[in-house]
């Protein structure tokens, strides 16, 4: 069974499903699939979590399989492919950044120093497989132009990054005991949250019905400062988790996001939780929510071996909730909670 880092994204490849409160969760809409060379930068692709290309060919030229960088979503799924086998399947995790070239060693003194990177963790798979042994398979969802393998199944030259069918992807998996039809892929809540995050920002400090001290007070409760931490702080007195009180060591955390609050929600007191950064960062990416009498849900998602390495296994119930946070905290467990 193949599972992925769920500290970098919200998204799972698994054998079967993941179990939510709707049983299963949703394929990401517009997935597509991507093929991977990786004959000399496996190692530091794979174990540095990326993508990596240049933007342009040596002479300046473009080069569609660089182009193609520009095109990855998060959610997206990488097959990557070396030494004549798929031996690792990766999520991207975000969107395409440019980027100066990661430490490749010598393999990369051919690039320049400018190019595309795209943030993709990948796990190694126990089934490798060997295209070329089942080509005849292949063949009819290769595509006629910028296929990643010949019709004889040797791998195309000079291909790195090109979009293949979910037909194809579909035999792939199937050959490494995974299927399509059970892949989960949600949209990794860090890019997809901060993307709207900005945009609500934006829309904010465009505002003219208000003036520019409540502009800059809802701005400074998306990162839980200002108005917002003062008024949590007269609802909460430490992280409920890590009984930690220092506010100095603690974020004001929304329940209900930041970016689909009314400017009323953004700066309510009963709308947030003082939290440890590492807590804070699991409530918000839906790893673990509340019941409103203060059980502690967590995730399938996340890891046993996580919260025990942070000596967190004995906390099951934090305290009840007021009736106000109780309200937000629903939103949450429907909305945010990976149950």
């Amino acid at each position: 069974m193949l599972i992925l880092n769920w500290a970098v994204a919200n998204t799972r490849l698994l054998e079967l499903s993941l179990p939510t409160r709707h049983t299963t969760r949703k394929y990401k809409v517009n997935m597509r699939y991507w093929w991977v060379n990786q004959n000399q930068t496996y190692k530091q692709e794979i174990e540095g979590g990326f993508l990596w290309s240049p933007k342009r060919r040596k002479d300046g030229g473009r080069n569609h399989f660089y182009d193609t960088m520009t095109e990855v979503q998060p959610g997206d799924l990488v097959l990557s492919f070396c030494d004549t086998q798929i031996k690792a399947v990766g999520i991207a995790q975000g969107p395409v950044e440019s980027a100066s070239k990661p430490e490749l060693g010598r393999v990369g003194d051919q690039w320049s120093d400018e190019g595309w990177l795209v943030p993709v963790e990948f796990e190694v798979t126990e089934r490798p497989v060997r295209p070329k042994d089942f080509i005849d398979e292949l063949t009819p969802h290769l595509a006629t132009k910028y296929a990643p393998l010949q019709p004889n199944g040797n791998g195309n030259q000079g291909v790195y990054l090109t979009e293949v069918s979910e037909e194809f992807a579909q035999v792939l998996l199937g050959k490494m005991g995974l299927s399509v039809s059970k892949i989960v892929a949600t949209e990794p809540v860090d890019e997809a949250g901060e993307v709207a995050d900005e945009q609500a920002q934006t829309a904010v400090m465009g505002r003219t019905d208000i003036g520019e001290t409540q502009k800059q007070q809802l701005v400074l409760a998306r990162r839980g400062q200002g108005v917002f931490k003062a008024n949590v702080r007269l609802n909460e007195r430490r992280c409920r988790i890590t009984g930690v009180s220092d506010p100095r060591f603690l974020i004001a955390s929304h329940i209900k996001p930041w970016r689909d609050c009314t400017d009323q929600e953004k700066l309510d007191g009963c709308n947030g939780l003082l939290l440890s950064p590492h807590v804070d960062r699991l409530f918000d990416r839906g790893l673990i929510s509340f019941a409103n009498d203060g059980t502690l849900l967590k995730s399938a998602m996340l890891p046993p071996e996580v919260w025990s390495a942070w000596g967190l296994d004995n906390i099951i119930n934090v305290g009840a909730f007021t009736n106000a946070q109780t309200t937000y905290l629903a939103q949450h467990r429907e909305a945010i909670f990976k149950g």
